[in-house]
């Protein structure tokens, strides 16, 4: 029996794994919701590094690891494609492309999160789009400065922060809406690429504000890399022939 290890916690990744029978596995981080419609196995949390993962891909009888994961998730990505090399089986990416700039952009791209820190000094009201990362930084928030910050999940604030828990995809009106009510004057954002989080930098575009854009990791080598998810659903149903790997009643 042939048997997919799927690294995800993104959009993408959910698409693939809605496609999966029961004999596969889906792996997340551990946070955000976690997906109940799936006729594939689930697990939530870390492997314990290279050695945990060669461990489960053992245990699991796994021969094909495909890594969905987020483009700034390097350190599961780089722990993936090791294993694969370890383990002789092959690691597979869905590798996203980064979103470009357009005419009118005033992209400004920060090193890592101290850059990002000196850019917004000037600013009064940033947009935090990174993720939870700004959430342990609460306490260093300059008076001349009110964070927005957007995460998955909820997390108090203070006086200088206002934590919105969300998912996208997000729409130009509500990016609109929300840019007006905070009086958003610079974004912050990963390049994270796709469609579900692209409105913010249309209506920052719109208005003439910075976006100070974080630089994506380098990722590993893997044997086979695609750009979109219905490229990779049919090489693995190539891979799996002749079982199924789709569920017909889907």
């Amino acid at each position: 029996m042939k048997r997919v290890l799927l690294l995800g916690g993104t959009g993408d990744a959910l698409t693939i794994a809605r496609r999966l029978g029961p004999d596969h596995v889906y792996s997340l981080a551990g946070l955000g919701r976690m997906p109940g419609d799936l006729l594939c196995s689930v697990r939530a949390g870390g492997f314990g590094g290279v050695e945990g993962l060669n461990t489960f891909i053992d245990a699991e009888s796994i021969g094909l690891i495909v890594d969905a994961t987020h483009p700034y998730a390097a350190q599961m990505s780089r722990h993936a494609s090791t294993a694969g090399v370890l383990k002789s089986i092959e690691c597979w990416a869905l590798r996203r492309a980064p979103w470009q700039p357009q005419a009118g952009d005033d992209w400004r791209e920060a090193a890592d999160f101290a850059d990002i820190l000196h850019a917004i000094a000037p600013y009064k009201h940033p947009l935090w789009t990174l993720g939870r990362e700004p959430l342990a930084h609460l306490d260093e928030i300059p008076p001349s400065q009110h964070w927005t910050i957007r995460c998955l999940d909820l997390h108090p604030g203070n006086a200088r922060a206002t934590i919105i828990a969300a998912r996208g995809p997000f729409s130009l009106d509500g990016e609109r809406a929300l840019f007006d009510a905070q009086q958003t004057d610079v974004v912050v954002s990963k390049n994270s690429g796709g469609a579900a989080t692209e409105a913010k930098l249309a209506v920052a575009r719109e208005r003439g504000l910075p976006v100070l854009m974080l630089q994506r990791p380098r990722l590993p080598q893997v044997e086979r890399e695609f750009s979109d998810t219905n490229s990779l659903l049919n090489a693995l149903e190539a891979w799996l022939h002749p079982h199924s790997l789709f569920d017909k009643t889907l």
